[in-house]
């Protein structure tokens, strides 16, 4: 075996399936796919997609590609269903069976129970006079695909076509019910994407005790002991009634080094930065870090008005998986 051989055998498979896929587009044209949308939008229950082998992880991935898209769905095993997990589905339901021959055993053995529902049938196979796709009320035929494995048998090109005409539906289906990324968030809190949009400043502020603060009237030393103390290389100055007054950072100490002044009688109310970058406590924190980007910074201040409720440094943000 030559690397061109293994290249070349892996191109063949792409090309075989790229005009499998091609070929999908013709039953995407159809109306029975329209059929189909409208019945999976309707449904006022769950849909069960049920499939076995290759065609049930298949089934696994369209259920899980649904249910994440706003379509809410779960896969079925057609054995554990014969033995008791029909009683899973609800005649509010709509069933989405998978078969590339449509003839499968497994899914044949159902079609009385399944007929004892009023759900919906829709099956996707490559035969169209199969006993599957006759007992379906909608069928989607995904045609007789040559199959990437050169002797036939390993379901390759079938699987992908499916595969992708599942993602077809859910994606309509999306679109359809104007499927936002808030909604696709709310799925996936435990995501990066869904802390992205989630998750607010207020949820992982530093407040109380954890914010360096001092009042204007105090000493550079005051300042420095603060910063020391909390680790945020600034601190707030602050009035009595929490407003506030501006910040004093690192580059201001330096600043203040610079000029060699007196630490103990100098105050910080002279030396601060008057004002400072703020943000609501309700504002996402991927606004946050997006501010703190455009400027440059490491810390905001978390405002209500013009009181102080806390400020959220880069560090909380990288500890929220933000960056």
């Amino acid at each position: 075996m030559t690397p061109f051989e293994f290249q070349h055998w892996g191109q063949e498979v792409l090309a075989i399936e790229l005009a499998g896929l091609q070929q999908l587009q013709q039953t995407i044209a159809q109306a029975a796919f329209s059929q189909a949308c409208e019945q999976l939008y309707h449904c006022r229950g769950k849909v069960a997609v049920l499939g076995v082998g290759k065609s049930g992880h298949i089934a696994r991935k369209i259920a899980s590609t649904l249910a994440s898209t706003g379509t809410p769905a779960f896969f079925v095993h057609p054995s554990e269903a014969s033995h008791g997990d029909l009683g899973m589905l609800s005649a509010k339901d709509c069933l989405l069976l998978l078969s590339h021959s449509g003839e499968t055993p497994e899914l044949l053995a159902l079609l009385g129970g399944f007929r004892r529902l009023p759900s919906p049938l829709i099956a996707i196979t490559g035969e169209p006079g199969s006993t599957l796709a006759q007992t379906a009320d909608v069928h989607l035929d995904i045609g007789r695909l040559k199959e990437a494995c050169p002797l036939g048998l390993a379901p390759t090109s079938s699987t992908t076509a499916t595969l992708v005409l599942g993602d077809a539906l859910a994606v309509a289906l999306l679109r359809a019910r104007g499927f936002t990324q808030e909604d696709f968030a709310k799925s996936h809190p435990g995501g990066r994407l869904g802390r992205r949009l989630l998750l607010q400043v207020k949820e992982i502020m530093r407040c109380g005790d954890l914010v360096p603060q001092i009042a204007p009237q105090a000493s550079l030393r005051d300042a420095v002991l603060a910063m020391t103390q909390h680790g945020l290389g600034m601190t707030v100055i602050c009035d009595e009634q929490q407003r506030v007054q501006g910040l004093f950072t690192d580059g201001d100490l330096r600043r203040a080094l610079d000029l060699a002044l007196d630490l103990n009688h100098t105050r910080i109310g002279d030396l601060m930065t008057p004002g400072g970058l703020r943000i609501s406590a309700h504002c996402l924190a991927m606004e946050a870090l997006e501010l703190m980007q455009a400027h440059r910074i490491t810390t905001l201040l978390v405002m209500a008005e013009e009181r102080l409720e806390g400020v959220l440094h880069l560090h909380d943000l990288l500890k929220a998986g933000l960056v």
